[in-house]
């Protein structure tokens, strides 16, 4: 039981790391194609925001030796294939925020579902940052709202 526990934290942790990383990775791929001033400087203060999940997911990792593994190359190879293709034709505010929109409800859901598996007695370390990056998240989806 309490190795079933110990792997759903890692599971947790690894979730919080991989999500920030395809975060950091779309905006990243995003980001290029803005034009409007606003829409840029939101992406770019998210993207703080993801490096930051990103380096505390990191750290808990190594404080916790648990192995923590880059988003499938693959994916990352599609979803910048999406993005290009996605702002290609529209590059618009309302198009940018309905992009991100979706991945951050994409996100949110991804995290929420990782929460419910976890035994609340779980590690509190990893507990807190994953409710700390849903809260985050869901302040972005809100954010992006504002622009459509």
């Amino acid at each position: 039981m309490e190795n079933e526990k110990s792997k759903k934290t890692e599971e947790a942790l690894a979730e919080i790391y991989r999500n920030a990383q395809l975060a950091l990775q779309s905006i990243s791929n995003i980001l290029p194609q803005v034009e409007d001033w606003e829409v840029k400087a939101e992406l770019q203060s998210e993207h703080e925001e993801y490096e930051k999940f990103s380096a505390k997911a990191a750290v808990l990792a190594k404080d916790k030796n648990i192995e923590l593994k880059e988003p499938n190359p693959f994916k990352k190879m599609m979803m910048w294939g999406s993005i290009k293709m996605n702002t290609l034709t529209d590059n618009s505010r309302a198009h940018i925020a309905d992009m991100m929109v979706q991945g951050t409800v994409m996100g949110v859901t991804s995290l929420r579902t990782t929460a419910s598996e976890l035994d609340p007695d779980g590690d509190a370390d990893i507990i807190a940052l994953l409710d700390e990056m849903i809260k985050r998240e869901e302040q972005f989806e809100k954010k992006w709202k504002e622009f459509l």
